[in-house]
This record gives structure tokens, sequence and C-alpha cells, in this order.
């Protein structure tokens, strides 16, 4: 009886690090100091009547008197839009029953500036107008702004000059990149100093202004922080230890 012949085993691809294919994992962050891209603004007009067609007739008009202001600053304001709104009947505190004295009314609106050059003087006459109250401004970046993608990559270069460090240190090189794993990215604000050169706001062209004009606030964009983190997996040369 013949024996059969023997088979030679196939190695199994590498899946890990080994001594023939070292591997380093670092962390790679950056940090950005950008200047803001827009403004938001937060209007609340009240109205208040003895009847429900008064409140409602007030705050109308007050609404609408916001909106037209708005408007005249033409793409300064880059949206506007509607929140909350509420009529809300206002109770006796004394006697029977459940007579209504007043009724009360509220809308909120939001306006996001993009020219900042307007938004002193545009506060200023918005706070002017009758029973409305100006809360803001709350400064930001762009959903879409390049800061966040200058982050990013800010953050795969500090990794690949980490990564360069420990191969150094083992006296060998790094050979290639295994992944990029990106961890996110946020924006934060922080009560630091505006730029220079912002101070107070120029009239918006062909603005329309009151005849008793009020000085216009002058108002400092905070500097926006931008943030990004990834962790990454390098190979290096086998080193010499």
């Amino acid at each position: 009886m013949s024996a059969e012949p023997a088979t030679e085993a196939t190695p199994l691809p590498v899946t890990g690090p080994t001594a023939e294919h070292p591997r380093v994992a670092v962390r790679g962050e950056a940090h950005l100091e950008v200047d803001p891209e827009v403004a938001r603004i937060t209007l609340t007009v009240t109205a208040r009547g003895t009847d429900r067609r008064d409140a409602v007739g007030n705050l109308t008009r007050r609404n609408n008197a916001a909106l037209e202001l708005l408007k005249t600053y033409g793409d300064a304001v880059a949206h506007t839009e509607t929140g909350t709104l509420s009529i809300t009947p206002e109770t006796a505190q004394r006697g029977r029953g459940e007579r209504i004295r007043a009724y009360n009314g509220r809308v909120t609106l939001t306006a996001e500036i993009t020219d900042f050059t307007v938004l002193g003087e545009l506060t200023t006459r918005l706070a002017d107008l009758d029973h409305t109250s100006v809360h803001g401004p709350h400064w930001s970046l762009r959903p879409d702004s390049p800061a966040h993608r200058r982050a990013r990559q800010e953050a795969v270069r500090q990794a690949v000059v980490r990564a360069r460090e420990y191969a150094e240190a083992l006296g060998t090189t790094l050979t290639g990149v295994i992944d990029i794993a990106d961890i996110g990215a946020d924006t934060g604000t922080a009560p630091r100093g505006g730029r220079p050169g912002f101070g107070a706001p120029a009239a918006a062209p062909g603005a329309p202004r009151g005849a008793a004009e009020e000085p216009a606030l002058a108002l400092e964009p905070r500097r926006q922080h931008v943030r990004a983190n990834v962790n990454a997996r390098f190979t290096m040369a086998p080193p010499t230890l």
C-alpha cells in the first residue's frame, strides 16, 4: 500500500501586528480659534388686550413691524423664522367662576445676521420697537464652514506627526496607513475678545433711519473654538532593537 504524498500547508495571511509588520496607533487632535460667521438674535413680541381680538390685533401689528424692519436690511439678514405663538386668557384673581379679564399674546422671531457691520444698529432699532424684547446675539459658524474641514485635516496631520515621532524613537520609519477613524468634531464658543476692527457697526447701505437716532450698540464677536479628533493606525518598517 503506497503512502499518499504529503501536502504543504498554505501560510495564513497576516491579520495582526507581528515583528515583520509592526503597527503604531495614535490619536490626532486639532484646535482652531476662528471668527464667527453667523449671529442669531431672538425677538419676543408681546401684546395685551381686554378681549381676544384686541390682543391678536396688537400682536399682529407689532410682529409685522419687526419683520418689515428686518427686511429693510436686505442680504445682511440671511434668514428669519417665526418660533412660538401664544394667545393666553388671563383670569381674574378674585371672584367666583372663570371670568377672563384680559388676553396676553406672545410671538418669537429668530433672525440670522451675516453682516456684522449692521448688527449693532439693527439690534438697537429692534429693541426700540413697541413691546419687543431682543435676546442675543448668539455667535456661531455655518454648518458647512471651511473651518470644520481645516480642523479635521489638521487633526490627520497631527496624527501623522505623532506616529512618525514614535517610529523615530524606535529608529525606523512609517511604511503605510491602515486606517483613520473620524471620531467627530464639535464647535463651541468661549467668552473671548473679538478680532480687531469690529468697532461700532456702520450703517446698512440704504437702511432707513428715524428722525431721532439712537446710538448703535458696539457688539464684539466671540471667537469660535473648533475641535477635531481622529484615531489612526500606521505600519512601520521593522526596527532593530
